[in-house]
């Protein structure tokens, strides 16, 4: 499964609340029972009042089952609600049967139940509602009671007009669901559109507070840090080579250099480098932002896995070492043994896929990775891959988010999935538009790459390894 990050909520998920629908019943539970009672009563003519009120009776009795059973918020499935409305459908077909069928002026109520479900479930359940009226209407011209009329007369419509209120009827049943249904679907659209431009404002202002506190922590950690390493390197300079110790305070005096160097980047993720030295081979830059995560034990491989030979040079954009480096460093951090980091290009895009051989993302949280504050670790199961959380090495759930933002500034558009089993692992695509961050496209061979990093040749099948 591959997720996109620039995802916007799913409204493709059509329902209807239950409140909505139980409301609509009463009010035809409402009018039905009156224009019963003022025909049998008020105008005195013939009716089946024993059939007419049992039917209206059911969906009154279907109405209270539905409040006691289920909350006024509930939203059933699509297949839930279509199922309702054809039973008032159906019901509405039956008194229609006892009242004279399509003779009757209130037949035009069988359109309703289909209105209902063109402003609110899938077009696929519309038309079988819609195809539903359509039989139901061609059956009552043929099958129903005489229409209630005086005593002493029968009123019998002819055939033919009949006929056209079956046309009339279905004609509009077509235009009234098609006109419902584009106006609901314009309405969700532009729904969609807000919330999405909504979702993107409030990552902005999330990302826009954190950059005082970035600053912040910046100038605050400066001088423990400084004094770290001094005191580091004091102790590195006392202890003999063959101390036991001294491995320990060396990886203690590094650490401490590599959190200067971080702060340093957070510092300058603003800056737009024009420097001829800040540009680079696509290839290098992955290897600079490799370099620091290769002494904990899990081995970081770079491939070149494109026949086009001329390789991209970006710009060394503090956004992208940032949000590539966090990357990489949480492959490191669920890899059991290796990563693999690939560069793809062709001649529109350039492509960086982060590979791990770890557990891979869990299922509970693939969909919420990107947004801020996302701290699962503590609770995370045996074999899953989460966020950091916050009571672990001192994460915000933040880096993911941060590293995600600074990419999509960038122009680049992240994706998640696991490998494919039998094989494990989590596999992080980042895509840019070739025109977004490249500066120039060399002609140098391909293996004038490989012969900067000291790496004698390219790979068989065109992949260089580096």
């Amino acid at each position: 499964m591959s997720l996109p990050l620039d995802r916007s909520p799913p409204f493709g998920r059509r329902s209807v609340r239950l409140d909505t629908l139980i409301r609509l019943r009463w009010l035809a539970v409402a009018g039905q029972t009156a224009a019963v009672v003022s025909v049998a009563f008020g105008l005195d003519f013939p009716v089946q009042m024993g059939w007419c009120l049992a039917l209206i009776a059911v969906s009154a009795w279907l109405n209270l089952i539905l409040r006691l059973r289920y909350p006024p918020s509930r939203r059933f499935t699509a297949q839930v609600i279509a199922v309702l409305l054809g039973y008032d459908i159906l019901q509405l077909a039956g008194l229609l049967y006892l009242t004279g069928g399509l003779q009757n002026p209130f037949a035009f109520l069988l359109i309703a139940p289909v209105m209902i479900s063109a402003t609110a479930l899938p077009p696929r359940k519309t038309l079988a509602l819609g195809a539903l009226v359509v039989v139901v209407a061609t059956l009552l011209v043929f099958f129903h009671q005489p229409l209630p009329w005086w005593p002493d007369e029968t009123l019998q419509m002819p055939l033919l007009y009949v006929a056209g209120v079956w046309v009339a009827l279905t004609s509009s049943l077509v235009f009234m669901s098609v006109y419902a249904f584009r106006v609901s679907e314009e309405a969700r659209q532009l729904a969609d559109a807000l919330t999405a431009t909504e979702l993107v404002l409030a990552r902005e202002q999330h990302l826009n507070a954190l950059d005082g506190m970035a600053a912040a922590a910046a100038h605050e950690l400066g001088t423990p840090l400084a004094t770290i390493a001094l005191v580091a390197r004091e102790l590195e300079r006392e202890l003999e080579p063959d101390d036991p110790r001294a491995e320990d305070v060396h990886l203690l005096s590094t650490q401490s250099e590599r959190c200067r160097d971080i702060l340093r980047k957070l510092t300058s993720l603003g800056n737009d480098p024009d420097s001829p030295l800040d540009r680079m081979a696509v290839t290098l830059l992955l290897e600079e932002i490799a370099a620091p995560h290769r002494d904990f034990g899990v081995e970081v491989g770079i491939e070149r896995a494109s026949g086009n030979r001329g390789e991209p040079v970006v710009t060394r954009n503090p956004a992208v070492l940032y949000g590539l480096g966090n990357l990489v460093e949480n492959a490191v951090d669920y890899a059991k043994s290796a990563v693999d980091i690939t560069a793809e290009w062709t001649d529109d895009a350039i492509v960086v896929t982060v590979r791990d051989d770890g557990p891979g993302f869990a299922v509970e949280i693939i969909e919420r990775l990107g947004d801020p504050y996302v701290t699962t670790r503590a609770s995370r199961p045996a074999g899953a891959r989460q966020e950091p959380d916050a009571s672990e090495a001192g994460g915000l759930g933040l880096g993911f988010f941060i590293a995600k933002t600074l990419l999509e500034r960038t122009g680049a558009s992240l994706s998640l999935t696991n490998r494919p089993a039998p094989a494990h692992g989590a596999i992080v695509r980042v895509a840019w538009p070739r025109d977004a961050i490249e500066v120039e496209r060399t002609a140098r061979p391909e293996s004038e790459t490989a012969r900067r990093l000291g790496v004698a040749g390219a790979s068989p099948g065109g992949i260089d390894t580096l």
